[in-house]
């Protein structure tokens, strides 16, 4: 199953050239999840060849405009573009109150049906779940309340051994009962054993997005053993104070929460407009934690 990321913007507070403010696109067995829309995000999404219609879910951290202010747009071109279907949003109770203005006062009543999920940064908590994944909050640490988002694959059925199964004339009514993990006793007589007509599913697998924060280890257990950990890096370790002061983290601390809570790989992200080129702030991370990469705008992740 598809299970990936593709970074559509990956600055702080500001676009800066080749830099756009934070978004990102979640591909789980072709189900498309929006984190974050930061302004610009319709243009990346045309860019990197996307199309905004396949997105039923938008996932907003918190309202600092660098990672939502792409939002209005983006309902509004597919109003224009006709989309019937609903839309899901998560996020902060007032980020419907702001769209809810927009819309009155450019009078426009919006075509297709919009489902707002209100997200509170006080405790973890599951606020999404479907066939292929289990959505949680992520309580962070910043100026204002945020919420990063724990992304979670289910268990899927077990894989049937088909060559097998067609080879001993095994009826395919079988079939869904096996991928249960079901031993069965045929009607002849028979008895089919599970071990032996079917494999485990893969293991499923966790991609965690903490967004603006300062290094606080009370979310830590929240995203504790991820396949991958997004976390933001916006300046250099020299700078602490002034991540402290703006409360966010440095890609040494980045790297740090990826050592602490034991996640298989690092994204880091986020970046300051003062940094041009970004190896810097790689190989801080990379000095305590060497599974990082940069979110780089247009790389996909697999997860």
């Amino acid at each position: 199953m598809k299970f990936e990321v593709t970074i559509l913007g990956s600055s702080s507070a500001t676009p800066v050239y080749n830099r756009n403010p934070t978004a990102q696109l979640l591909n789980c067995n072709e189900k498309f999840y929006l984190i974050d829309c930061g302004e610009g995000t319709q243009q990346q999404l045309i860019r990197y060849g996307f199309k905004a219609s396949k997105i039923d879910y938008v996932f907003i951290s918190h309202l600092h405009g660098d990672h939502y202010f792409g939002l209005i747009g983006l309902l509004s071109s597919l109003h224009l573009n006709g989309r019937v279907k609903p839309l899901k949003i998560f996020g902060p109770a007032a980020l419907q109150e702001i769209l809810d203005l927009q819309f009155r006062h450019s009078e426009t009543v919006i075509r297709y049906p919009i489902e707002f999920v209100i997200t509170e940064a006080l405790h973890t908590k599951q606020i999404f779940e479907n066939t292929d994944l289990i959505v949680e909050t992520v309580v962070l640490n910043h100026r204002i309340p945020c919420t990063g988002f724990k992304f979670k694959q289910k268990k899927r059925l077990r894989k049937l051994l088909v060559e097998k199964l067609e080879a001993e004339g095994i009826n395919i009514e079988y079939y869904p009962l096996l991928k249960r993990g079901v031993d069965l006793n045929l009607p002849n007589g028979r008895v089919l054993l599970n071990s032996e007509y079917t494999i485990d599913s893969d293991r499923p697998k966790s991609y965690a997005y903490c967004s603006d924060t300062l290094m606080d280890e009370r979310y830590f257990d929240s995203i504790k053993g991820c396949d991958l950990l997004y976390h933001e890096a916006t300046f250099l370790h020299e700078m602490l104070e002034r991540a402290n002061q703006t409360h966010h983290t440095t890609a040494l601390q980045a790297a740090e929460v990826a050592k602490i809570t034991n996640a298989s790989k690092l994204l880091i992200g986020h970046f300051s407009s003062r940094y041009k080129t970004l190896q810097g702030l790689l190989d801080e991370a990379r000095s305590v934690f060497e599974e990082t990469e940069l979110a780089i705008e247009g790389n996909t992740y697999t997860i």
